[in-house]
């Protein structure tokens, strides 16, 4: 089962996006020729950001289920649904 994604570098990659975009606005109505580099870090930021989304989804493990497990701090082997991670299930 798909429980948790830890996708925090993706949202900071997104937010700096939408950034970079608002940082464009401002400067075209300004006329700034440097406004054009800020649009194009701004897309590199949205299409990092997207792909790190689906990074997680697409490079999954299954189980002999065929479920998917995204977060890798739980054991999948454990015999209870609330697993313990793998750092103190394990010495």
């Amino acid at each position: 089962m798909i429980k948790v994604l830890k996708l925090q570098k993706g949202v900071i990659a997104i937010i700096l996006g939408i950034i970079g975009v608002v940082v464009y606005m401002l400067l075209r109505e300004q006329n700034e020729e440097v406004s054009m580099y800020f649009l194009e870090a701004s897309g590199v930021f949205l299409i990092a950001g997207a792909l790190m989304f689906l990074y997680p989804i697409l490079f999954a493990k299954k189980d002999s289920d065929g479920c998917v497990q995204l977060n890798p701090e739980i054991d999948p082997d454990a015999p209870d649904p609330d697993a313990q991670p793998l750092e103190e299930s394990r010495p």
